[in-house]
């Protein structure tokens, strides 16, 4: 068995870039784009404090209701995730709206489906 080499104790810097898409409930005024960029620039961790964003991570909005962020460290999408139902829970749009992944680093928010009961309630 060929013994192991050690690598170099840096490794090459990786960058990941993530979109939170929010057109649907941004278009119908419920939800507020400037609000929740300015919550993730507070509530994201980057060496286990908030508000240390740096140069290491970069969120700014790209187009009408879509926040880009760009992270030059490790960032995971679910804590992203994790940090987009903290907003709703916040301004009380948990029970409309849920954070669904439509492809690798790209996460929407849609409203649920809601079933309307009227036809049997006319029936009553």
């Amino acid at each position: 068995m060929a013994p192991q080499t050690k690598k170099s104790g840096k490794q090459a810097k990786t960058t990941k870039k993530f979109v939170i898409n929010a057109q649907q409930p941004a278009s119908d005024k419920i939800f507020d784009t400037a609000a929740f960029e300015k919550f993730l620039q507070d509530k994201i961790k980057v060496d286990g404090r908030t508000g240390n964003l740096g140069e290491t991570i970069v969120i700014q909005q790209a187009g009408e209701g879509k926040i880009e962020i760009i992270a030059h460290n490790e960032l995971s999408g679910r804590y992203l995730k994790y940090l987009t139902k903290k907003f709703l829970k916040k301004m009380q749009l948990r029970d409309w709206l849920r954070v669904v992944s439509t492809s690798k680093g790209v996460y929407e928010l849609k409203f649920f489906n809601v079933v309307n009961d009227e036809a049997d309630e006319d029936e009553d």
